[in-house]
């Protein structure tokens, strides 16, 4: 449970109020899965013992869309052609809320749960005994289990516009909302609309940082707001101040989005979905806390002046930092120590432990790709071609950082120590969020390799983030952050690729294959599939699925290599047609990434079908043939399209260091500039330099073009 929502352990009594852009479509109509999705909601907390009262809007909107229709529908052609007169919203109100509430009632009944309709008007307040009365109503109705449904009567208020006067006790369903929060003695006010929570500025802005706890003194003011909903009357202005008042008078609100489907379930679990207005959440805050916005354009600058260094000043840094790393070996390998116990014992499964621990040996490893790395020739500013347009007219296509890159990866944080360096020797400024689960070991190394940093270049080069909340507000900044590199599950990468406009590189899965053909060797087959698969069975270059080709099932040989994993302890289980030859259980898919000591061996026709079955099943990552017909094996590497292709070596060379890149930032399978082990030549572009005499252009008339290819200078 996140600190700052501990409060709901205590909630009982819940105001949920549902705004005109939740409940209707972007044509007018209602939107009934949206809904349906909230009202399963409220069933299950009703029958957890949640007072659950619900304020709706959308009786306009609703009442518009079919007073529309039927204008249209008793319209002569004539009538069309003059200028349409806006409809009076009172009556689209008592047209709505008729429609409103029959699908209200209909999904309710469906779900077995009693709810009843009270409509107000701001008048009624005005009177003591009213209050009292609907007090007494509501605490009665809820003793029942029925689910109050409020909504302001704008058929028959007495407001003189009450679609934008926002004057008096209450002026619209948000300021409804509150007052009826606080009247009725609620525990919390959850306000659901069309986005996440209150932003720093309009949505729409990538500047924009989403605001996880608003606190008066810092926000009010200075927050900036987009349009208002674009059905209902209010935006999200009349939200902040609905919250704020509610919030103020002792009962806690949270602004957050109805389009997620278990957005009101999260809230009360206690996780840190959308915004929260408490009383005391000043004293919550720190006073030195860092936004995102702010760690990346600090990440930036620092960058700038790390590349304004000289080679040897850079190559320095590395020197430093791998010296600091095992001056400092032990303070790491206890916080790792830590760690491992603590994952351990929260039950962790045994491939993220394994990558969680730091080898005896580790550091020193690390430290000497360091050194490695630091002497690989100067990657900044190198020419990757000269041509010579016209005369005194020279062009340089040369190397350059691409800026700032944000990095997400879980459980191993010598992963933390590779990415850094690689960010240090390619000029780049780094973001770091590495898993909870090496809370320790990252917040340690992150402090000793930022301590090694000098200050002409500046700590926040490397930006440690150690807040999950953090990462939505880092994946909207397209305009500070260049590159995102997500380093773990298949869903963190779907998560994050479907969660921002920043070029993504990453894999999702390591589903590598080896296909053992029928010239193989066996004995080169045997050490190579062994190795594939159990010399680290929890990385990502392990083998997952073994491919054996016909003949080797009618030889012994698809046998031989099955009983050889299942002495090394590796279960093995069968596709369709290795299960049905030999004694092993089905695997339940072909397109699974166990990171343990279980595979999937199935057997194919040819060579052929061997790269069907990759491209079907595969993830592009490592693929390799084990064949001693080179015909067949040239056929293999040229046609996978995988990151990395293998002949007769294991999979588990594909690694940025033994590859001899130094570190390895992570494994592309990405189709963009970069594929396979990415090391510092990944996080590099490219820009132009042009050196001339006073050339102009003048319409190309006094230029005469070349276009030499120069020799690049000596």
């Amino acid at each position: 449970m996140d600190p700052t929502r501990a409060f709901v352990k205590n909630v009982k009594r819940v105001v949920i109020k549902v705004g005109t852009a939740v409940v209707t479509r972007d044509d007018g109509r209602l939107a009934v899965g949206r809904v349906g999705a909230i009202f399963e909601q409220l069933e299950t907390l009703n029958s957890r013992g949640f007072e659950i009262i619900l304020v709706t809007s959308g009786a306009v909107g609703a009442g518009r869309q079919r007073l529309k229709y039927r204008k249209l529908i008793h319209s002569s052609f004539a009538d069309l052609q003059k200028p349409q007169v806006e409809l009076d919203g009172k009556a689209c109100a008592a047209v709505g809320q008729n429609g409103l509430m029959a699908l209200y009632d209909n999904l309710f009944s469906q779900l077995d749960v009693t709810s009843s309709q009270l409509l107000v008007t701001d008048n009624d307040f005005k009177n003591a005994d009213f209050r009292v009365q609907l007090s007494e109503t509501v605490n009665t109705l809820l003793s029942f289990r029925s689910i109050p449904i409020f909504n302001e009567n704008d058929a028959i208020s007495t407001r003189n516009d009450p679609y934008e006067d926002s004057s008096g006790i209450f002026w619209d369903n948000d300021s409804l909302a509150a007052l009826l929060a606080v009247e009725l003695k609620a525990d919390l006010l959850i306000l659901l609309s069309d986005v996440e929570g209150l932003y720093s500025g309009p949505p729409s802005d990538p500047r924009s940082k989403l605001i996880h706890t608003y606190v008066k003194h810092k926000h009010q003011g200075v927050i900036t707001f987009g349009d208002k909903s674009r059905v209902g009357r209010g935006g999200m202005d009349a939200k902040v101040k609905a919250a704020v008042k509610a919030a103020y008078a002792g009962t806690p609100v949270i602004i957050a989005s109805g389009f997620a489907t278990d957005n009101i379930t999260k809230v009360l679990n206690g996780e840190c979905i959308g915004t929260l207005f408490h009383e005391d959440a000043h004293s919550w805050i720190p006073p030195t806390e860092v936004g995102a916005r702010e760690m990346a354009v600090a990440a930036r600058e620092c960058s700038r002046r790390l590349q304004g260094l000289p080679s040897q000043d850079r190559r320095k840094i590395l020197l430093d930092v791998a010296e600091a790393l095992e001056a400092n070996e032990s303070l790491i390998m206890i916080a790792n120590e830590t760690d491992v116990a603590t994952a351990q014992d929260a039950g962790y499964n045994e491939s993220i432990v394994s990558r969680l621990a730091l080898k005896p040996g580790k550091i020193s490893a690390l430290a000497k790709s360091m050194r490695t790395l630091a002497d690989v020739e100067e990657p900044i500013g190198s020419i990757v071609k000269r041509t010579k347009l016209a005369d005194g007219l020279i062009l340089e296509k040369t190397s350059y950082p691409l800026g700032v890159l944000l990095i997400i990866f879980e459980s191993r944080p010598d992963a933390l120590v590779q990415i850094a360096s690689l960010a240090i020797r390619s000029g780049n400024g780094l973001l770091l969020k590495g898993g909870k689960e090496a809370k320790c070991s990252n917040a340690v190394l992150h402090r000793v390799i930022t301590a090694a940093i000098p200050d002409t270049v500046g700590e926040k080069l490397i930006g440690l983030v150690t807040s999950r909340e953090d990462i939505p507000d880092l994946l909207k900044l397209d305009d500070v952050i260049d590159l995102v590199i997500p380093r773990g599950s298949n869903k963190l990468v779907s998560e994050i690729r479907n969660s921002t406009k920043i070029p993504v590189l990453g894999h999702a899965d390591g589903i590598c294959h080896v296909y053992v053909d029928k010239s193989a060797d066996m004995d080169m087959a045997r050490r190579i599939v062994l190795d594939a698969k159990t010399d680290y069975p929890a990385a990502c270059n392990a083998m997952e699925t073994l491919l054996v080709h016909q003949d080797l099932s009618t030889n012994g040989g698809l046998l031989e290599l099955v009983k050889t994993l299942e002495r090394e302890g590796v279960h093995v289980y069968g596709g369709p047609r290795a299960s049905s030859l030999i004694d092993i259980a089905e695997a339940h898919s072909l397109h699974h990434e166990y990171s343990s000591m279980d595979c999937t061996v199935e057997v194919v026709n040819n060579v052929q079908a061997a790269i069907d079955h990759i491209h079907k099943h595969g993830s592009a990552h490592t693929d390799c043939i084990v064949a001693e017909d080179c015909a067949v094996a040239e056929d293999f590497l040229h046609q996978v399209d995988s990151a990395a292709v293998f002949h007769n070596a294991s999979t588990r060379f594909c690694d940025g260091a033994r590859f001899g890149l130094g570190a390895e930032v992570g494994i592309s399978t990405s189709r963009i500039h970069a594929r396979g082990p990415v090391g510092v030549e990944g996080l590099l572009t490219t820009r132009w330099i042009l050196r001339g005499s006073g050339q102009v252009v003048e319409g190309d008339k006094g230029v005469v073009y070349s276009h030499e290819t120069l020799a690049p200078k000596s």
